[in-house]
């Protein structure tokens, strides 16, 4: 599919002055095209196509300081500040370890770079073969603009044309039959489990989907809950100071939010947590699902809150702040706890 640019750049801006405060993605859909597609009708006015290797890229954005970054799917958009510190990478899996921003990076999916200035708000963005946005990082006050033209100058793409090719959506595959399962098998490795992160692996070794996989879950160790329970829980843990992980994914990155949270704001249909340092923004509206999960480990169980959007993808992950070699936190449990109890008692 090739976009015919100038048709959808009148359309694109006939859509922005009858919906001046609508967000790039949502016009998108309402449009029928990708964001990559109405961001590319910008070239050579507000945007700049970036090339090369972007892991080389990723290693450089340390050298604008403190700025913001965002990873957002459908449900749920993940906004944190910092700066980016550790950035490392094996083959096409990066990781960026620093206090603040922390990220997981999955290079292979990561195929168009654009440098973006929305009235002089200046960001690096970065889409996939569909056109969905995987991650993108703004500038702040405190950010070193200098940096920031220069990395920009550095990875400018020969190529500055408003056309491109947008691959089709992947296939979703669909989950086996749970009669075509070995249950018992499958409940067994779970609770034999020494590692959160070992449950990837189960579910592909059992060829079990992730949400197939709690509902066959061992007893105990799943449970489907209510958005309301979810909203209480992040109430308790801002009442009590609980330091929490909060983890936003798409096909081409994870972030991280590790630590309080405190300003909670209902907006609509937006639940969200308006920090300083950390913004979330969760669409209720579009949650289909919301399970508590039980895992063993060496270190004891964790406890976590698992969100799935209409299309049964695994959107949105939230545990107890913890390292490996320690415990989770008494304070998450309990607020967790509290929270389900609450629930059953009308409270």
């Amino acid at each position: 599919m090739t976009t015919d640019t100038l048709s959808l750049k009148t359309r694109w801006a006939d859509f922005r002055r009858q919906n001046p405060k609508s967000r790039i993605r949502d016009a998108a859909k309402q449009l029928g095209v990708s964001e990559t597609e109405l961001l590319v009708t910008g070239v050579g006015q507000t945007v700049v196509r970036l090339a090369g290797d972007f892991r080389e890229l990723l290693k450089q954005v340390s050298s604008l300081g403190y700025v913001m970054a965002l990873t957002r799917n459908d449900v749920l958009v993940h906004e944190r500040k910092g700066v980016y510190e550790k950035v490392s990478f094996n083959n096409h899996v990066g990781l960026v370890l620093g206090p603040d921003i922390d990220l997981r990076l999955f290079m292979h999916r990561w195929q168009w770079g654009f440098a973006v200035n929305e009235n002089d708000r200046r960001s690096l963005q970065f889409f996939d073969a569909q056109g969905e946005a995987i991650h993108k990082i703004y500038l702040t006050d405190q950010s070193n603009l200098a940096a920031y033209e220069n990395l920009v100058a550095a990875f400018r793409s020969d190529d500055q044309s408003d056309r491109l090719l947008i691959a089709p959506s992947d296939e979703k595959v669909a989950d086996k039959p749970d009669a075509a399962i070995d249950v018992p098998g499958f409940q067994s490795s779970w609770l034999a489990m020494q590692d959160t992160h070992e449950f990837f692996g189960l579910l592909r070794q059992y060829s079990v989907g992730r949400q197939q996989g709690l509902r066959l879950a061992p007893e105990g160790h799943a449970q489907l809950l209510s958005m309301d329970i979810l909203k209480q829980v992040f109430a308790n843990a801002a009442d009590r100071d609980v330091s929490i992980m909060v983890f936003v994914s798409n096909p081409g990155c994870i972030q991280i939010h590790t630590g309080s949270v405190k300003k909670l704001v209902q907006m609509g249909p937006w639940y969200n947590v308006l920090d300083p340092a950390f913004n979330l923004h969760l669409n209720e509206t579009l949650v289909d699902q919301v399970w508590l999960t039980k895992k063993p480990t060496a270190d004891g169980i964790v406890t976590a809150l698992e969100l799935f959007d209409k299309t049964g993808q695994n959107v949105a992950l939230v545990f107890g702040e913890r390292k490996p070699g320690k415990p989770e936190l008494d304070t998450w449990r309990v607020a967790v706890a509290d929270a389900l109890a609450a629930s059953l008692t009308g409270v």
